[in-house]
């Protein structure tokens, strides 16, 4: 696994004091050997003799040692240099000769080492500084210091994608917006001859994790066609104008390399509303890159097929300049997968996994509402790796099943100590959850109960799965939830008298529903079909924003309280009904830990058939 290194970055100041530092020490050190003449020990003796034979013409007198320069054998000037000793007649010897005197011995320098030394070398010591200098540089903006217009846009030709329609499940009705692209991108002919052109832009809007930049690349290789990817992110840099240079340089490539089609992920990054704001508050840089990506889409020619693909999980915060006809001409949403959607993707992700022949995806489907493709490729995944831990080489359905809970409450805390008190409240606390449920008419059945705790901060956990998927909810519908979760505590008050935090997560999920159905759903008598509240981003959370008054959200505020307060009471009651029901039912769960739905409802039907015997 790669790890990000966490020793800090040293300033650029320190480097340039190191490059000194070195330069100085060549200077004095290095450089002088270099450029200095060698030095030739002789004897006293051979020092005399080349006195006595007149070679000798110059001399320099240290402390320990002569120094002088004469002519060798070859008739060459040479450096020479030999011991002191005690000789007055020294100076006379080396008049007689003619030589002369000098308080050091100047060195013969080579003009070509001298050029190199002193110009050529220095030079390219500083090239090579610079380059260093450059290169941290742009290592710490994110780019290349020199290539600031350049797009960077990553470039997949038809034999890399390795993508096609095949690949992408659970979304069948953007498939089948994308291939009109694809046709005429194959048959542009066809078109012509009618009059039609081709879509500049097509905008992908969905949740994270649904498949959108998949989708995009399956187009490029259904087209065999070059396919550029890059994210909005990338546009934006330090310096004001490198954006927009890099909009520009993409759209060249795109038009040499036609047809072709250009994938922007994330374009919200670089395409948010413009506003009033200039200077203070504003961002020129982003919209200098904005205004640039709308003129390139106006400006480029449709017919010669190049097509903009881009991807967004926060539509409602675009510029609407950017959403106009002519340039993103078509919004394609990619939305969660519905159950036969979650079956296909699960098939699609289990190809190359090693699977038992009885695996049920239609049981993990239908625990999985909700999940995006990414999430059930994690849940294939986890599977596998479960498998492994496991010492198998197949994945099983207890694998699959696992690996759902895995990522819906986490890991299992196999080493958790619980006191066997809270081990017994939590266990009635489930059991109030599931009983209460299995009571309510058309209520979700049952699938486990568990009282292993889990990573996730979780206790213990009631999963219930539907049948099917259920695009509307009714009032009893949602009536119904709210009963169920509001079992576990009355289950707390009905046998220990008492309450505790375990239903904190509970008593969230509660208000949500009831305040929808204030707000939201119409769902209120005393405010009818009116809107308080809407959803600021229906991809990215459930935020929402007040659309009232103080003075109303303090009654909505009352309302939702009483709509819980109202389920809480049928809770109880139900439980109340239902005692020796429920003691039976916690005392088997403390035995097991996890009991199945099927064991549940064998449980439930036996004793309501002793129940009905005279």
């Amino acid at each position: 696994m790669k790890t990000e290194d966490k020793s800090p970055k040293k300033p650029l100041i320190f480097y340039y004091l190191i490059a000194m530092v070195v330069l100085m020490l060549l200077n004095a050190l290095v450089f002088p050997m270099l450029m200095s003449t060698p030095v030739t020990e002789v004897g006293y003796n051979d020092f005399l003799n080349m006195i006595a034979n007149k070679k000798v013409k110059e001399v320099a007198m240290e402390d320990d040692q002569i120094l002088f320069s004469a002519t060798d054998d070859n008739g060459q000037l040479a450096i020479f240099k030999t011991g002191r000793w005690p000789d007055d007649d020294l100076t006379n010897r080396l008049l007689d000769s003619g030589a002369t005197f000098a308080s050091v011995i100047p060195t013969q320098d080579s003009p070509l080492l001298s050029f190199l030394t002193t110009w050529v070398f220095p030079i390219l010591f500083f090239i090579a500084i610079g380059q260093i200098m450059s290169r941290m540089l742009a290592k710490r903006m994110g780019g290349n210091a020199l290539q600031f217009g350049k797009s960077n846009a990553k470039i997949y030709v038809e034999s890399q994608t390795g993508k096609n329609f095949s690949d992408v499940a659970g979304q069948d009705e953007a498939k089948e917006a994308l291939t009109e692209i694809v046709d005429y991108l194959h048959n542009p002919g066809k078109y012509k001859n009618i009059g039609a052109s081709l879509p500049k832009g097509a905008l992908l809007v969905g949740p994270p994790g649904t498949g959108k930049t998949l989708l995009a690349k399956a187009v490029a290789g259904e087209a065999k066609v070059p396919f550029f990817s890059i994210s909005g992110s990338e546009f934006v840099e330090m310096f004001v104008g490198m954006g927009a240079a890099k909009v520009r340089d993409l759209f060249k490539q795109a038009a040499d390399k036609a047809p072709c089609i250009v994938f922007i992920d994330e374009i919200d990054t670089i395409g948010k509303k413009r506003d009033s704001a200039s200077g203070i508050g504003g961002n020129d840089e982003r919209e200098q890159t904005l205004n640039q990506l709308l003129a390139e889409m106006d400006g480029f020619d449709s017919t010669r097929g190049v097509v903009i693909l881009a991807a967004t999980n926060r539509p409602e915060s675009l510029d609407k300049a950017l959403l106009r006809p002519g340039r993103f001409d078509r919004r394609i949403p990619v939305e969660l997968p519905d159950l036969q959607g979650r079956i296909a993707i699960l098939n699609v992700h289990a190809k190359d996994v090693k699977m038992e022949p009885n695996v049920d995806f239609d049981t993990i489907g239908r625990a999985t509402s909700g999940a995006s493709g990414a999430e059930l490729a994690n849940i294939i995944n986890e599977a596998a790796l479960r498998a492994v831990r496991m010492g198998r080489d197949a994945v099983t359905q207890n694998d699959l099943e696992e690996s759902v809970e895995t990522v819906i409450a986490g890991y299992q805390r196999k080493g958790a100590v619980i006191s066997e008190k809270e081990k017994r409240i939590i266990a009635y606390h489930e059991i109030g959850h599931a009983l209460v449920s299995a009571r309510l008419k058309d209520a979700a059945p049952v699938h486990k109960i568990t009282i292993i705790p889990r990573t996730s901060g979780a206790l213990g956990y009631t999963m219930q799965i539907e049948e099917g998927d259920r695009v509307l909810m009714s009032r009893d519908d949602l009536l119904n939830q709210l009963t169920s979760l509001t079992g576990g505590r009355a289950a707390e008050e009905v046998v220990f008298g008492s309450i505790t935090s375990g239903a904190s997560n509970d008593i969230e999920k509660a208000t949500q529903i009831a305040r929808a159905m204030i707000t939201r759903y119409g769902m209120s008598d005393q405010f009818g079909m009116v809107a308080l509240e809407t959803v600021n981003n229906p991809y990215l959370g459930a935020d929402t924003s007040l659309m009232c008054s103080p003075e109303t959200s303090a009654r909505v505020d009352a309302e939702v309280q009483g709509v819980i307060a109202s389920a809480h009471e049928k809770a109880v009651s139900i439980l109340t009904a239902n005692r020796a029901l429920l003691d039976k039912l916690a005392q088997y769960l403390l035995e097991k830990e996890t009991v199945t739905g099927e064991e549940f409802m064998a449980i439930l039907e036996k004793e309501d058939g002793a129940a009905k015997l005279p």
